[in-house]
């Protein structure tokens, strides 16, 4: 590397987020900026490991370690140390099509595999990456250039991280691709799904519009299955890929549920971002956040945005409820063993601004909901809890209610963050398509093609519910089957 040393001489840095309790009178993004300085020294820490795990992308213990986009890290960290910063936007944009998503919203399992890590602090990798990719773009580096126009036409349903992956790279093969959102706008989860303050939609915006110059066309306002038939684009197209994600919220199974006041998360963020982008678009009051106590279930991703919304919208309390146990501090090398994935408390923007405005941490950890309870009008009252105790009965863990731990909780409105069953079944049906037990659609892991003929499936659709840098990666790898698969046709 540029400075074999520098691992021995300077410490972690990260560039501070802006004052939570300025920031929490905006929507506008949270990230600081390094100096020119702080970055060269930041990227000598990446030290001469000789097996970078950071970049292999493997399954440990169900958990990723490392990129999934096999991204070659000390590459361009070495780069940025010598100040060729075009040069290591090269490197990065050989093997990530999106680095300004991942660089801000990717939990940065690179960074839970780096070797540094192991012993001391991991180098500081999505900072750095978020530096490259911004340069890049101020400096007019990021370019739409394609190959010439082949005659082949591929139509991708869904436009997340995975579609829009695979309709970058198609379209730069000089495939005409034609992307289906049933949403306003193109973006799936990162315009819709994603708080504007972790990623903002001008970010979004910048890379959609580069994609049109490609010649990508954005069908909106158009649901496959409902309003395209799924067998039409089989006749129209030379292939089909099915990009739509694992968007079957998990639910909450007590009584109660049908409580004015209950919803699901994802549709309370969607709710939030288009009475942001929409300046004629207004909030269903009881979806507003503003003068209520506020309980979201789940300890998610998901959940911590919806924290972070609610503070913003003037939540007059918000608590987070979990139902797994509260994790340590640090690795335990023995359950958790370096590179994998460290399962250890971390606080999110989300838990940092509540601390700041309510006093205390959020999350309250073995609580289970048993009750959501409902006033007479049938707007949601509260929530009646118990707490858990994990025990370990043939060899795994099972929560235990504890007798007497019984409590309830005031709540105006509750969300419901617990994740992501698998796909909608509209399309899946409409073409006969296999699934696997967990109603995922069956796709070869290699070529990513289904049981029908020219159709193909990557993403959250194909493995179940995961990263947005997973989205992109299946993206990535099945552009690269399709354009081989028409290349014979």
């Amino acid at each position: 590397m540029g400075k074999p040393t520098g691992f021995l001489e300077y410490d972690r840095y990260d560039p501070q987020k802006r004052d939570p309790m300025l920031r929490i009178g905006d929507w506008e993004e949270l990230k600081g900026h390094y100096s020119e300085e702080e970055l060269q020294l930041q990227a000598a820490r990446c030290m001469d490991c000789g097996i970078p795990f950071c970049h292999s992308g493997i399954m440990l213990n169900g958990m990723v370690s490392g990129c999934p986009l096999n991204n070659l890290i000390p590459q361009w960290n070495n780069l940025v140390y010598h100040g060729n910063w075009e040069e290591a936007y090269r490197r990065l944009s050989r093997t990530s099509p999106f680095p300004e998503f991942t660089a801000r919203v990717c939990p940065a399992p690179c960074e839970g595999s780096c070797t540094e890590g192991h012993v001391t602090k991991s180098v500081s990798i999505c900072n750095i990456e978020y530096e490259i990719i911004e340069r890049a773009f101020a400096n007019n580096w990021v370019q739409a250039e394609k190959q010439p126009d082949t005659g082949k036409r591929v139509a991708i349903v869904g436009s997340g991280p995975a579609g829009l992956s695979a309709a970058w790279y198609l379209a730069i093969r000089g495939h005409k691709v034609t992307v289906f959102e049933r949403q306003e706008e193109p973006g799936g989860l990162l315009m819709y799904g994603i708080p504007n303050m972790k990623l903002d939609k001008k970010i979004v915006r910048r890379r959609l519009d580069l994609m049109e110059k490609l010649g990508v066309d954005f069908q909106c306002n158009k649901e496959v299955g409902k309003d395209v038939k799924a067998s039409d684009l089989l006749e129209d197209y030379d292939a089909v890929l099915l990009a739509v994600g694992a968007t079957k919220a998990r639910n909450l199974n007590v009584p109660g549920m049908d409580a004015k006041g209950v919803y699901l998360a994802i549709d309370y963020l969607k709710a939030s971002t288009r009475h942001l982008l929409e300046n004629d678009y207004s909030i269903d009051p009881d979806m507003d956040a503003r003068d209520k106590h506020v309980i979201v279930i789940g300890g998610g991703d998901t959940g911590t945005d919806c924290v972070g919304t609610a503070i913003r919208q003037g939540a007059k309390s918000v608590h987070q409820f979990e139902i797994t146990s509260k994790p340590a501090d640090q690795r335990n090398s023995t359950n958790n063993p370096w590179p994998e994935w460290p399962r250890v408390l971390k606080t999110d923007y989300g838990q940092e601004e509540a601390i700041h405005v309510f006093g205390e941490d959020p999350r309250i950890y073995d609580i289970s909901t048993t009750e959501i309870v409902k006033a007479e009008n049938g707007a949601v009252k509260g929530l009646n809890t118990v707490k858990l105790e994990w025990k370990l009965r043939n060899g795994k863990p099972v929560a235990i209610p504890i007798a007497g731990s019984e409590a309830f909780y005031q709540a105006d409105l509750v969300l419901i963050a617990m994740g992501f069953l698998g796909p909608e079944h509209t399309i899946i049906e409409e073409l006969d398509l296999a699934t696997d037990n967990r109603g995922n659609i069956q796709a070869d892991t290699h070529t990513y093609e289904t049981n029908r003929n020219n159709v193909f499936a990557c993403g959250d659709a194909r493995r179940g519910q995961s990263l947005v840098v997973w989205g992109m990666a299946e993206g990535k790898r099945a552009a690269e089957a399709i354009d081989r698969h028409i290349a014979v046709r």
